[in-house]
């Protein structure tokens, strides 16, 4: 299952880029047996200042037809670490080819795109800049695929 990344923003080089390239590195490695991966992060940018609803328009040209649609969102469900893992190897076992986590810019996903997810995750609940979303999205990425793998990154 191909994941897609698809986010608000373009991110220059620094810490949160090498943070983000090393983790899905280290997922698309761990998880490439388990049928997960490769990993990519699609950006996209409205130049034109046309907010949410502009963003969305964009975003939804990022995300591949017909894939399983996760939007990160303030009001969206927080889960453990296995609990992620054990959604992202079902969601995999359903046999869908593409998943796209979908990340808002500053103001967050317009409704009407969160309305068409088929889930909606939490990093809890606090605000996070979407930049570290990213980060913390790759992170735990690569964590669930060492899960399910039976390796020893995650200890409970």
């Amino acid at each position: 299952m191909r994941v897609h990344i698809c986010a608000v923003g373009r991110l220059r080089a620094g810490p949160e880029k090498t943070l983000i390239d090393d983790y899905l590195t280290r997922f698309d490695r761990t998880g490439r047996n388990l049928g997960l991966g490769p990993a990519r992060v699609v950006e996209v940018e409205d130049k034109k200042g046309g907010g949410m609803v502009a963003e969305a328009a964009l975003l939804q040209k990022a995300i591949p037809q017909g894939a399983l649609i996760c939007v990160l969102d303030e009001r969206g469900k927080v889960e453990k670490s296995p609990e992620f893992a054990n959604r992202l190897a079902g969601w995999r076992d359903m046999g869908r080819g593409d998943l796209a986590f979908v990340i808002g810019g500053a103001d967050g996903i317009d409704s009407a795109l969160r309305g068409t997810a088929d889930h909606a995750l939490s990093f809890g609940k606090m605000v996070w800049p979407h930049m570290m979303v990213r980060v913390m999205l790759s992170e735990q990425l690569y964590r669930a695929a060492s899960i399910l793998s039976g390796g020893p990154y995650h200890r409970s």
